[in-house]
């Protein structure tokens, strides 16, 4: 496994994002044992990077659910669970009737990275992202609520989420030099619309984490190779899957990007983990990058 640099720590090239493990498109969700199955899975591959957040579960009465099982599985590993970076997300409101919402407010911050805390049983959290802006606040006033936790002890590292160049520009003033860890955004090749952000934080030494990075969790991760030609040409002249070829382009447009596919079995991040292995040319990459609308700056 290859590694890259997060919030002054070597994590793997590629991360596991847990969400489907509570939370997709389909609605179908792997018992515990299950579950807890995936993430060791991944963890035996090499993978040191766990994405979550309160919000992943089945229903809004649940949440914490995610966060729950990367609990339970960094417990029961028989590694050194120690080595593990888990990295998880606030400021997204679900309650009675799947009513969703956005609260940036430190009051409601606070309160959800006290629940964090409590359920992955830590003192600290290695990173902690704002998970989407809350238009009602001032985005500068959330940030300095970001880092007042990190004062506190309370987070090592602050990221954020479904962020737009101008918004990360605003955590970097209110975070100070080199106080932003982390970006993370849809990008994919059915997604690659936030190629202004991911060149931004390639620019100024910020992680980028792709989320949903090879499509999405209702059929578009497995069908990829389908809907994008070119990365099954690819697949099948390398004689590796679509999906390894998908995360090896996304890790070779920038040495700070981090993808973390998500996975409901064993076997999907466990191919996925292997695309660190890839090396594409530089003319595969160019021609991957201009057959989803991407082209040099």
């Amino acid at each position: 496994m290859k590694h890259r640099t997060l919030a002054g720590r070597q994590v793997s090239a590629i991360g596991l994002g847990a969400m489907p493990l509570s939370m997709n498109n389909d609605g179908e969700y792997p018992a515990l044992e299950d579950a807890i199955a995936t993430v060791h899975a991944a963890l035996d591959a090499g993978v040191t990077l766990i994405d979550t957040a309160d919000i992943y579960a089945p229903a809004w009465n649940e949440m914490g659910h995610n966060e729950r099982i990367v609990a339970e599985a960094l417990r029961t590993w028989s590694g050194d669970a120690s080595s593990i970076f888990v990295a998880t997300k606030g400021g997204i409101t679900r309650s009675e009737g799947e009513k969703w919402g956005r609260d940036g407010s430190a009051a409601y911050l606070r309160s959800a990275l006290e629940r964090s805390l409590e359920i992955l049983g830590v003192d600290s959290i290695d990173l902690y992202q704002y998970h989407r802006p809350d238009r009602w606040l001032v985005y500068g006033e959330i940030m300095a609520t970001l880092a007042g936790f990190k004062e506190e002890g309370l987070v090592r590292a602050v990221g954020i989420s479904n962020a737009s160049v101008e918004e990360i520009e605003i955590a970097q003033h209110v975070l100070g030099d080199g106080g932003l860890a982390s970006v993370q955004n849809e990008f994919s090749p059915k997604h690659p619309g936030s190629i202004d952000e991911l060149r931004y934080c390639g620019d100024h030494g910020i992680a980028f984490l792709p989320w949903s990075p090879l499509g999405g969790t209702g059929g578009g991760g497995r069908n990829v190779g389908d809907r994008f030609s070119a990365f099954r040409e690819i697949g099948e002249a390398r004689g590796v899957s679509p999906q390894q070829v998908v995360l090896a382009w996304e890790l070779a447009l920038d040495p700070h990007v981090i993808p973390i596919p998500g996975a409901r079995r064993a076997a999907s991040i466990v191919d996925s983990a292997k695309a660190t292995d890839l090396d594409l040319s530089g003319d595969e990459v160019a021609a991957l990058s201009r057959s989803v609308g991407i082209f040099e700056d």
